[in-house]
Order: structure tokens, then C-alpha cells, then sequence
């Protein structure tokens, strides 16, 4: 019994102590710095935000069924998203040609930022391998105006992250 109740005891505890372990960036936290190509060639960094909420979403893959229906659903929401002052960026492993396809398809009218050598995807903790392959967890940060991490939602649903990621924006504006 008493085995049974340490074992309980060191369960919760690596459970509570996780995400400071996760390996990327918690609330508070200044977001961290990068320097990435978009799908046209043009260069973005955090500084480029600054000033903005940015909406700093990370997906899988290009043209995959969950990444087409995300970057759709803030396409679509994109003129609400501004208004509220957010910025929307996707960041992806694809690299630049991937991203111009996919956004020349669907009419994407945001960045999607080409992370071919996985530093940003590891710097915000969502680089992730399965089978050998790897690819950046679908993890959006909302970063406020001053660049610190507001708000980390993970293993997001791509039909409802936008509507999330805006009623959110929507709270943490009428605190501060």
C-alpha cells in the first residue's frame, strides 16, 4: 500500500513538473527570435510584430487535410483577426516552394514562414519525428505586442483554432 501511495506521490508530481520540462516557451516568456523566409522570399522576424498581437501558428505539412483546414480557417477569419490587431504567420518544416504552392492554392494572405533546418520548430519546443520523419506539432502561441508568449495552445484542433485563438485575444485585450 504504501509503495502503491509513493508511486501515486512521483505520478502527480512528474505530472505537475512537465511544462517546465517541455522544452519551449511557457506563458510569460519573451518569445523567442527568427529570422525565416515566407512564401514569396521575403524575410520575417519578431521585430516585424512588434507592436502587434502575432498569431504564431506551427503545422505539420503543406497540402495535408488538418494543415489545409487550418490555414483556410484563418484565411477566412483573417480581416477579424486584424481588426482585433493580430497578425497571423504559419511556420512549417516545408520549404519556401511548398509554402507558395500551398498558399498560391489556397489564397493565403499571411506569412508562411519556411523552417527547413527545424531551429525555430526547436526553439519553441513543437519539433517532433515519427517513423523518421520530422515535422513541428500543431502548437499556436499568441505573442503579445511587448513579444511575450500570452497565451500556448497545444495539439489544436485546425477547424476551431482560430475561433480559440480570437475569443482569447478578445480577453487578454480587456485585461491590460
Amino acid at each position: 500500500m504504501r509503495r502503491l501511495a509513493c508511486l501515486l506521490v512521483l505520478t502527480l508530481l512528474c505530472a505537475l513538473a512537465a511544462p517546465a520540462f517541455a522544452g519551449g516557451p511557457q506563458v510569460g516568456d519573451t518569445a523567442p527570435a527568427f529570422h525565416l523566409q515566407d512564401q514569396n522570399g521575403h524575410w520575417h522576424t519578431p521585430a516585424d510584430f512588434h507592436g502587434h498581437w502575432l498569431v504564431l501558428y506551427f503545422y505539420p505539412k503543406d497540402f495535408t487535410p488538418g494543415c489545409t483546414t487550418e490555414v483556410c480557417t484563418f484565411r477566412d477569419d483573417i480581416a477579424k483577426l486584424r481588426q482585433a490587431g493580430a497578425e497571423v504567420v504559419g511556420v512549417s518544416l516545408d520549404d519556401v516552394k511548398s509554402h507558395a504552392e500551398f498558399a498560391a492554392k489556397y489564397h493565403v494572405p499571411f506569412p508562411l514562414l519556411a523552417d527547413a533546418d527545424r531551429s525555430v520548430a526547436t526553439s519553441y519546443g513543437v519539433l517532433t519525428e515519427h517513423m523518421g520523419m520530422h515535422y513541428a506539432k500543431r502548437t499556436t502561441f499568441l505573442i503579445d505586442p511587448q513579444g511575450r508568449i500570452a497565451k500556448v495552445y497545444v495539439d489544436v484542433d485546425p477547424e476551431k483554432n482560430s475561433a480559440q485563438v480570437m475569443s482569447d485575444l478578445a480577453t487578454l485585450k480587456a485585461k491590460s
